[in-house]
């Protein structure tokens, strides 16, 4: 029996802690349907099932039997790929009997805390992005939200739902990315950091759980191919094993990581929300913000936003709880949002000190797929745009990649690791605050303009 519903725990009424599936508790299970493979350098396998081609990268992605993979003479190496399922935090909890922003209210600059600490009205004096372009590797980002223009000549689903692109098929997480980086500037909604960038939905989640590492490869790697000036992906998986198979999956990853920064691709990535110190996890690694290339953002955010009776009890660049960091870890921290856990069902808007930004309403069909009770969705029906917060260094690397766009878009012959020292030269670590939250330093848009 299948029945019509809304997603109601990831739908923004108040606020959501976490991300897509950085910083969640995840579980990365092998595939026996689809393999990663490394190639002889002589193209694509011609006789395997190829999904995903990876061009400009020695790997490709194949839908066979592992025997056939085996056999393959122009197989060199090979593993499964990987389905990432999620199991959301404790601290993903709504905020009871906060109403929704509608599409039609003043426009919400105010709340806009993230933006306001980075004086983007002071960097949109210089550019808003003109001439940029901003891939968004994610759940997907509802093209018909009146706060977002999508390019949607270039969007592509990298999975194989086929719900197409511009639809938020896999919740709402990929349009408030969206929107953080680039919700136009149009006197109603909130404003994006870079408005006139060139928006591009790279989606890689569906309705059904978890995305496939083969998938998100391959949109790194169209991301470059299609001249994105930033990829954004605020996603991730930790803990991932170092060794054995570990090892294969961070080969690929850099592979195309490294290859789509020389094409002139900024990665943009999330840090993840485990409060886990990467510098000294000796065992395990965080993928993809660990990969080669990656600019990680670690999150940071205020506490009293609109609601501390004295004033904030925490400024905008103060570490978040939930932050991963390690000094060499991370390469800069950014607005993402924090909370104060004991204010949630107080009365006061603790979801404040969230990040505010585009959302959308999604429902889907939900069936009992296993017969255990629990249902989960099996098709997507469809959207309304909304607004509302989250917070997670997912929130905070688009902070980055729309900085990053300005900075291309003021500088037009910066390549990739150009548009990275600009922002990182910039930065600086917070008085009071250790260095290990931060990387380079807190992100100063103007500065790095």
């Amino acid at each position: 029996m299948s029945r019509h519903r809304r997603r109601t725990f990831l739908k923004l009424s108040g606020g959501v802690l976490g991300g897509i599936f950085a910083g969640t508790t995840v579980t990365a299970a092998e595939r026996t349907d689809r393999f990663i493979v490394k190639t002889n350098g002589g193209g694509v396998p011609a006789d395997l099932d190829v999904v995903h081609e990876l061009p400009g990268v020695d790997f490709a992605v194949v839908a066979d039997s592992e025997q056939a993979v085996r056999k393959s003479a122009a197989v060199t190496g090979y593993a499964a790929d990987l389905e990432v399922r999620l199991a959301d935090p404790e601290v993903n909890q709504r905020s009871p009997d906060v109403e929704e922003a509608g599409v039609a209210d003043e426009p919400l600059y105010p709340l806009q805390w993230d933006k306001q600490a980075q004086d983007i009205p002071a960097a949109h004096d210089v550019t808003k992005g003109e001439g940029t372009r901003v891939a968004i590797i994610d759940s997907g980002v509802y093209a018909d939200h009146p706060d977002l223009d999508v390019n949607m000549e270039l969007s592509r689903n990298f999975t194989d739902d086929g719900e197409g692109a511009g639809v938020p098929a896999g919740d709402d997480h990929g349009t408030h990315v969206a929107g953080t980086v680039a919700a136009v500037d149009n006197d109603e909604g909130v404003v994006g950091t870079a408005p006139a960038t060139d928006l591009v939905d790279c989606r890689v989640f569906s309705y059904a759980p978890g995305a496939s590492f083969g998938d998100i490869l391959a949109a790194v790697v169209y991301s470059a191919a299609i001249d994105a000036d930033v990829a954004n992906l605020s996603l991730g998986a930790y803990p991932i094993p170092r060794q054995g198979q570990g090892s294969f999956y961070g080969k690929v990853l850099n592979s195309a990581m490294t290859y789509a920064n020389k094409q002139g691709t900024l990665l943009v990535i999330a840090a993840g929300n485990d409060a886990a110190d990467l510098q000294r996890d000796k065992n395990f690694i965080s993928l993809p913000n660990e990969g080669a290339q990656a600019v990680s953002v670690a999150a940071t955010g205020p506490i009293g936003f609109g609601w501390g009776d004295d004033g904030l009890d925490a400024p905008p660049e103060s570490p978040s709880f939930f932050t991963n960091y390690g000094t060499n870890a991370i390469t800069l921290g950014a607005p993402g949002g924090d909370a104060d856990l004991s204010a949630i069902g107080s009365g006061v808007p603790w979801y404040n000190d969230l990040v505010l930004s585009t959302t959308a309403d999604v429902e889907y069909v939900y069936e009992d797929v296993d017969g255990d009770g629990e249902e989960e969705p099996v098709d997507y029906l469809g959207a309304e745009p909304t607004y509302g917060w989250k917070a997670g260094t997912s929130m905070a690397a688009p902070n980055v990649a729309g900085a990053a766009a300005l900075v291309k878009s003021a500088n037009p012959d910066y390549n990739a690791n150009q548009i990275e020292s600009a922002l990182k030269q910039a930065a600086d670590v917070p008085d009071g605050y250790d260095k290990t939250y931060y990387g380079s330093g807190f992100l100063n848009v103007v500065d790095a303009l």
